[in-house]
């Protein structure tokens, strides 16, 4: 699906913190924003060619939205509000839940506000969506690179779901084309790895799905084997 307009292909210099980014257009320095809080150490490194929206809002302080990477040759979204996106779309044309009737994104169900909730005919699911930019040794994409006590706690809330008679899935959205398989990422967040095993134990679905990528669209593709140590 397409999501950008106006891209511009740029170099990487600099990430002074999380927000923004030193970027080289047309041998410009500028400033950009970064679309994702993640550390992204291993994909932003200096020199690395990065493509850039431009933002049409004159009043902003960056013109530019950094929303992709290259990496060998690889081109790997690092937008972190694509992946909602993408499963949106995929999750209707795919037919994967079947006859879907409702499809509502942001859903809160008790203390608990999942990314969506889908009802067919006769199932009720509660799902999360996470995407996934980090790949580790031998093409295993993994999640999260840094500590997330959101995520663990989004866990445990879809594993209190299944036990109160919903159906409740995780979907990994790696934002690149190649992967070998998921897995969580034990070393930067133990805590995170346990809850997913757990959720897996407990009849929690645990997906992950690869994506066709280019500078302006962001296309769900392949699933992908699950590892979980």
């Amino acid at each position: 699906m397409k999501l950008y307009h106006a891209i511009k292909k740029g170099r990487f210099i600099a990430r002074p913190n999380r927000f923004i980014a030193h970027i080289e257009i047309d041998g410009q320095a500028e400033l950009c924003h970064v679309k994702n809080t993640g550390r992204l150490r291993e994909l932003l490194v200096p020199g690395a060619a990065v493509y850039v929206e431009t933002s049409l809002n004159p009043l902003r302080k960056t013109k530019y939205d950094l929303v992709a990477v290259e990496r060998d040759g690889a081109l790997i979204n690092i937008d972190s509000s694509a992946p909602n996106a993408v499963f949106g779309e995929w999750v209707q044309r795919s037919g994967f839940f079947g006859n879907i009737r409702l499809l509502r994104p942001e859903t809160t169900y008790k203390n608990s506000r999942f990314d969506f909730y889908i009802e067919t005919e006769t199932r009720k699911i509660f799902i999360e969506v996470k995407g996934v930019t980090l790949i580790a040794e031998d093409g295993i994409v993994c999640f999260p690179d840094a500590p997330t006590a959101r995520g663990t706690k989004h866990l445990r809330e879809l594993t209190a779901c299944v036990q109160e008679g919903f159906e409740a899935a995780v979907f990994f959205i790696a934002q690149m084309e190649q992967a070998a398989g998921f897995s969580p990422n034990t070393e930067t967040d133990p805590s995170f790895a346990l809850a997913l095993h757990r959720a897996a134990e407990n009849g929690v679905g645990i997906y992950c799905l690869t994506c066709h990528v280019s500078p302006q669209t962001l296309q769900a593709k392949d699933f992908v084997p699950i590892f979980l140590p």
